[in-house]
């Protein structure tokens, strides 16, 4: 499951819609009889609108697809709508119907070709551009699916400049072609080709702006279509994406060899899962749902942490604790429902509680009888939870003395401006951001400026210490980390996480640069969990400010202060090197609805111990060489 660290850039899903811009800009005019009211907000018959369903996927993307973005991150839309064709032709393998798919990416321009049964001829216009309309309300024609909503490919045509739909039965064919959703013309005959449907289109500008593919997050995305998939095979021009062994070679993937025992296996009629223990700290788990990432987890996940530790415990006739049992696992689990319940419209945590018992029941019993079967797994495992007991003692002795110190200091968390609502807070704490800035200069434009529902600011007084290779007391020893960990609610655990986003705020200088460094050391070191799950994000502010008597353009970048220069006449050019040295009047905009976040994402768990020990360890040859090679 590669993860890259994305690139920048991240807009808001209605903020690229004509209504959104032109609603930014109005201006108040009285009516007639001086009132001051705004015609616009007068509420009568003549306001009231039906869109058609196509209509209202073009104006409202982000209840359809999340967001737009321009192709830089992995949950940008264009991947979304690339994955809602993919997800049809898989539930057709599912079916038993096609075992390989076909994707080309030219441009902006993408196809997929399936191998499947194809969509019945008679009804493909319906199946494409009308709401609610599919075979996937039937349990007899799709028993497992993520998108059980009817909308998935309507969303793609209607999000799409162009859309092509060919479906192939049986030596017959019928076409499709839309443009923006409305149809333009259809076409049926003969063909020699095999069973299946064929469907190009390409993200319309006029929504996505300017969008480019990365094909590193594509790969990505097909490699767990493979490994939730033995014997699919997946195509992307020449490239194959193929899995003999499902969630365990997903899991070798990320961890490779080390790994304190070889990686525990089992495959039931609707769980597989795999596990193993890391040196690393904390639990790493990559969840699915009928092939759907679930980063937030759910039933399923927890289901299979209870069965893991009730396992443990028969197979040694022990009682140990989770904590000592689970720390520095790495794990994948999946299921496949008939009817799964997110938590979410995102789709990232299954809520079905029925399903929990016999998940447990069924790790248990998987993971006595893998321990049976390998009596190196069990001794190295044994030593790594006696080992794990160990440091916990230790590590709970220093905690209190930190906390005692805590006390002193004040009652309150030093430097933490608080929001008032937070994950727990279910909806109410959806995006509950925490912004980890450095110094008061920098955050007391964002204090004045923030949402004080949902941002908070922890303030940091300068560089945090380097912690690379450093043991998890060492955190609870610095005064600055832990008032940090408090800030965030995970001194105890990452369940207790307090905000849905942590956001790392430096200058964009160098010392920016370096602080941020740090900040990710201390993340992927101590709680490379949260970075898994999507949790750390990068803000990105605008690096020029270009602007005439008249205008004026934030830039994030050189092309776009060029162009701002360009369209401007005698525009005045300022550099920002820090955060301090924009306004508060300004700033609201830049943590407002059009914020700018980089996600931080890892390739895979194994790559970071060795990336850490190369930019945050001691000073090496091949290190001193890399600067001097990438020297600006």
């Amino acid at each position: 499951m590669g993860r890259g660290t994305t690139a920048p850039a991240r807009r808001d899903s209605g903020a690229g819609t004509p209504a959104a811009r032109n609603g930014r800009n109005g201006k108040r005019t009285k009516t007639a009889d001086g009132g001051g009211a705004n015609p616009a907000h007068q509420y009568d018959e003549s306001k009231i609108t039906t869109l058609s369903s196509l209509e209202h996927i073009r104006l409202r993307t982000g209840m359809y697809i999340g967001r737009l973005g321009d192709g830089s991150n992995l949950d940008d839309g264009i991947y979304v709508l690339l994955k809602e064709v993919i997800d049809n032709s898989v539930d057709e393998f599912i079916m038993g119907a096609g075992s390989s798919i076909r994707v080309t990416v030219n441009g902006h321009k993408v196809t997929v070709r399936d191998f499947g049964r194809g969509i019945p001829l008679g009804k493909v216009i319906e199946c494409v551009s009308i709401i609610n309309t599919g075979a996937k309300y039937n349990d007899d024609v799709f028993q497992f699916s993520v998108g059980l909503n009817g909308v998935g490919t309507k969303a793609v045509n209607a999000l799409s400049s162009s859309f092509r739909v060919v479906a192939i039965r049986e030596g017959k064919y019928a076409e499709a072609i839309f443009k923006q959703g409305q149809l333009v013309r259809e076409k049926k005959g003969k063909t020699a080709e095999k069973n299946g449907t064929f469907i190009e289109f390409e993200p319309d500008e006029e929504i996505f702006g300017e969008i480019s593919f990365n094909s590193e997050f594509i790969e990505q995305r097909l490699w767990n279509y493979a490994y939730l998939n033995n014997g699919l095979a997946l195509y992307l021009g020449k490239q194959k994406f193929e899995s003999r062994n499902g969630l365990l070679d997903l899991l070798y993937a990320e961890v490779g060899d080390d790994t304190v025992y070889d990686i525990g296996y089992h495959k039931g009629d609707r769980v597989e899962f795999a596990f193993s223990h890391t040196q690393n700290y904390g639990e790493t788990y990559f969840s699915f749902v009928n092939g759907q990432f679930t980063a937030d987890g759910g039933t399923h996940q927890s289901a299979f942490r209870e069965g893991l530790l009730k396992g443990v415990n028969e197979y040694y006739k022990k009682n140990f604790s989770g904590v000592d049992v689970r720390d520095g696992i790495a794990g994948a689990v999946a299921i496949r429902l008939k009817s799964p319940v997110f938590e979410s419209q995102t789709k990232n945590k299954l809520g079905n509680t029925e399903i929990r018992s016999w998940i447990v029941n069924e790790a248990r019993s998987a993971v006595v009888d893998f321990l049976h079967k390998n009596q190196k797994a069990d001794k190295k495992l044994l030593e790594k939870i006696l080992s794990n007991e160990r440091l916990r003692k230790e590590l709970n002795a220093v905690k209190k003395e930190a906390r005692e110190a805590a006390r002193k200091i004040a009652l309150k968390i030093p430097n933490l401006k608080d929001c008032k609502h937070h994950l727990q807070d279910g909806e109410k704490g959806r995006e509950s951001t925490i912004f980890i800035t450095e110094g008061a200069s920098a955050s007391g434009s964002m204090v004045s400026c923030r949402d004080v529902y949902k941002q908070a600011i922890f303030s940091m007084r300068g560089k945090p210490q380097n912690v690379y290779a450093k043991k998890r007391v060492d955190l609870y020893k610095n005064e600055e980390l832990f008032n940090m960990m408090m800030a965030l609610g995970i001194e105890n655990s990452v369940e207790d996480l307090r905000y849905d986003r942590i956001v790392i705020s430096t200058d964009a200088d160098y010392d920016g640069f370096h602080i941020r460094n740090l900040l990710l050391t201390f993340f992927l070191n101590y709680f490379e969990e949260l970075v898994v799950a999507g949790r750390l994000y990068i803000l990105e502010t605008p690096l020029f400010r270009v602007r005439n008597k008249k205008e004026t353009h934030y830039c994030y970048n050189i092309k776009e202060r060029d162009a701002a220069m360009a369209a401007l006449s005698s525009p005045e050019v300022t550099r920002f090197k820090g955060l301090g040295e924009i306004s508060p009047r300004e700033f609201g905009q830049f943590i407002g609805p059009d914020i700018r976040l980089v996600r931080v994402n890892v390739k895979n768990i194994r790559g970071i111990q060795k990336t850490l020990s190369f930019f945050m360890g001691k000073n090496t040859p091949e290190r001193r060489k890399f600067i001097m090679e990438h020297l600006v």
